[in-house]
Parts: structure tokens; sequence; C-alpha cells
């Protein structure tokens, strides 16, 4: 879409944030560059796979990367989806099969596989939740996400974490998604669709009505097929007409639905994101460039990530009583190796402590390309660490942990260092590349 003269922009394959509209990155010269004055501010988005069973099934058989792929039953059956090159051809989602072979005759058909799929969604709702708690899965591909409040814990505003989000779901799992953000969820989903595939798009408050008005009323989300044809036998079609209609009359002839269309028609939603029940995990992990075997190598990553967790763990307002070491080899085997703590904790000092006893039993020459960190059991933060009787210096190493914590809300992360991870280099959240 075309935003407003945009005071802020960021480069979506460099991640390199920009201070003007630009159409090309200065950085790395890439023309996916998102700008729009409100890119700084906005933190509530939509992330939608893309064509998500059919990338899945091209990411396993490369054979199939510039062939039109259909997912779906046999001759009798209907698409499922269908890939970017079948969707030029006509096929769409629900199609009789039949006729979507009539538009596309030398398509791929493979029959879903709900399983692996279903496993796919979950790695990538897990990579959201490693940014913030509040996900809310509406599908096995789509999810809303709420990323206000965690600016300060990655160091950046929301619109570059998503699109460092993007790329690591792209070059670790191996599917494109598309991004909608903007303040309320009716607007990062209807942004979300605005650029499919690998799109990135914004609506910002400023705009919302007059974007809206241009949008047929079935563009609002959740008026199917009937509510449409009632309105439209009411002479009601664009949204425009809606935000123009006396509210009271609207909502006297259509009730509660009125209600309700009326408030999206102005852009009012007032819906927050609701993750699916508690939270099971918080976690945080990265891939190497190189595989590693050393625990001084190791030890240093696994400190980083362990300041990351208890930062998201204190966020929340939870505490957790389980402790979760990941680690994956050289040949893609994982290991997960878990401790349960006698104390519910949000200290970094201690989530390090049990991490590492952890990490040491694994230390046998193996090389890891990837190694993370998760706590779960969760409990109020009232009742974390309590004085610890047994350890005399953990009162001195929470205090001090708290003095850090007040340094790095002030100056940001990277403002003061442990002697873990001082001189060592950061871990990367990118996976390697091939």
């Amino acid at each position: 879409m075309t935003a407003p003269t945009a005071a802020f922009s960021v480069c979506r394959d460099c991640h390199r944030i920009g201070g003007e509209n630009r159409h090309r990155c200065a950085a790395c010269g890439s023309p996916r560059v998102v700008a729009h004055n409100e890119l700084g501010s906005l933190s509530l988005a939509h992330l939608d796979c893309d064509a998500f069973y059919a990338s899945i099934e091209k990411r396993d058989d490369p054979s199939l990367a510039q062939k039109p792929v259909i997912v779906g039953g046999g001759t009798r059956g209907v698409v499922t989806t269908a890939c970017y090159i079948a969707r030029i051809r006509g096929v769409r989602s629900a199609m009789p099969m039949f006729k979507a072979l009539k538009l596309c005759p030398e398509a791929t058909v493979i029959r879903p596989n709900m399983e692996k799929y279903a496993g796919v969604g979950r790695e990538i709702r897990q990579m959201m939740r490693d940014l913030t708690p509040l996900v809310q899965p509406v599908s096995i591909d789509e999810a809303f996400m709420d990323l206000k409040g965690t600016e300060r814990l990655h160091g950046e505003p929301s619109s570059v974490t998503l699109t460092r989000l993007a790329a690591r779901i792209e070059y670790e799992i191996g599917v494109s998604v598309s991004i909608g953000l903007s303040h309320n969820k009716f607007l990062a989903k209807m942004a979300s669709d605005l650029e499919k595939p690998r799109g990135f798009s914004v609506i910002g408050r400023a705009e919302t009505r007059d974007y809206l008005r241009a949008k047929p009323i079935s563009a609002i989300w959740g008026v199917g097929d009937a509510m449409a044809a009632k309105l439209k036998a009411d002479g009601l079609t664009m949204i425009s007409q809606l935000q123009d209609m006396d509210d009271t009359d609207f909502i006297r002839r259509y009730g509660a639905m009125g209600l309700r269309l009326s408030k999206l028609a102005h852009g009012i939603d007032d819906r927050s994101v609701e993750p699916d029940g508690e939270a099971k995990s918080i976690s945080a992990e990265t891939t190497f460039n190189c595989d590693l075997h050393r625990a001084d190598d190791l030890v240093p990553v696994l400190r980083r990530l362990c300041e990351k967790v208890s930062g998201r763990l204190k966020a929340t307002d939870l505490a957790a009583t389980g402790i979760t070491l990941r680690l994956k080899t050289s040949d893609f085997r994982l290991r997960t190796r878990q401790r349960k703590l006698q104390d519910p904790t949000r200290l970094a000092d201690r989530i390090f402590a049990a991490g590492r006893s952890l990490l040491e039993h694994e230390l046998d020459g193996t090389r890891f390309r990837l190694i993370g960190i998760g706590c779960s059991g969760f409990a109020p933060a009232a009742s974390a660490d309590p004085d610890d009787l047994v350890d005399p210096g953990f009162a001195k190493r929470a205090k001090a942990e708290a003095a850090l914590d007040s340094l790095r809300n002030r100056f940001g992360q990277k403002a003061i260092e442990t002697g873990y991870t001082y001189g060592a280099p950061s871990p990367k959240s990118e996976p390697r590349r091939p």
C-alpha cells in the first residue's frame, strides 16, 4: 500500500533502520524497504504464511520450486491450497479439483499431510513466542502477536523485530510469511493480505478512516456471502456508506452485528491478543554459523540466552518452575534435557545455573548447530526467588542482577555484560545459510 511521507523506514533484508522513505536500502541496495510515518510506534501484527501447505511441499522437494503445485484431494476432491504459480492460472482454495486441473493441467497434485503441516506451524508459533508471550493463533498458518512493551527488551522497534522474524522463518523453516502491522487486530489482519507473498504492510492510525472508505463491506473480517448479500439488498456495498450512516439507526436494523460492523467501519477494534490458554513455555535459541562443541564457546551463548529468557519472564510477571535445554547436533538430531526447580524463578542467574548443569552432561565431543533454553511450569511472580539459606551468596547475586536490569533498561541490553559474555561474540539468531 502507499504510505504517507515517512520519517522511519526499515530494510526487510538487512534490517537497517532509515530516517526517510527510500526506494532502495542505502546499506544493501535491496528494494524491500518498508516506510511509514507510524512504523516506529505500532506493535500489533498479524502473521500469515504464504501458500503454506504448498510451500512446505516445495521446500521438501526442491524439484517442484518452479512448478505449479496443488495440495488437495483426488479428482473428486477439492483444492486445499495452491502455490502462487497455480494461482496465476486461476486455481483457488476450495475449488473442485477437476476444475483446478482444467485451469492448470500441468500442476503437481499432492495429498495433504496435516501432521507435517501442523508440526511446521508449531515451530513458527514458537519463534513468535520467543519474541512475546502474546501470540494468538487463528489457524495452523496464521496468528496475531502483540509486541507492545518488548521494544526495550529487544533493543529495537517492533517493526524491526518483525522483519527479523520473517527472515528467520524463511531461512530456518523454509517458508515465507506476510506480515500486517497496525494498531488493532482488524487492521493488522487486513494489512497482511495487501502484498502477499513475502509482504510487510502497515495501516496507521492517521490513515485508518480514509483507507477504509474505499473498501467494500465484504473486506470486513467476518462478513460472509450471506451477510454481504443482505447488506447489498439494502443498498449497502461500501464501507464509506457505513461510516456516513447514523450508528443508532444501523444498529437498530442489524442488532449486534450492526454494532460490530459500525465499529469496524470506523477502524475501531478493542479486542486484545489473547494467547490460546496459558503460556506453556518462554524460550530463546540460536543456530550457529559453525558447529560448536567446546564449553568455552557454548557457555557464553547459553548465558546470553538465559538473560533473554529472564527478561521475558520479568516483562510478563511470570516465574518458572522448570528449565529445558535444547541442543541440535550437526546431523540434526535433537537433544532435550529438563530440570525441575526447587522454587519458582525469574532470575537469569538461576536459569543459567540449571541450564549450565544440564549442558555439562552433554559435552562429550558432539558438535552442535543449535542451542536453546526454555522455561515452563509458570507461577505468579510474587512467588519467585525466596531467600536461599543454603546459598549465602544468592541474595548478593540477585541484588546485582536487579542493578544490571536497571542499567539495561536505561541504556540498552548491550550497555553492560557479565564475565561470562564479555568479549564473547553474540549468538546469531539468524540461521546459517546454505
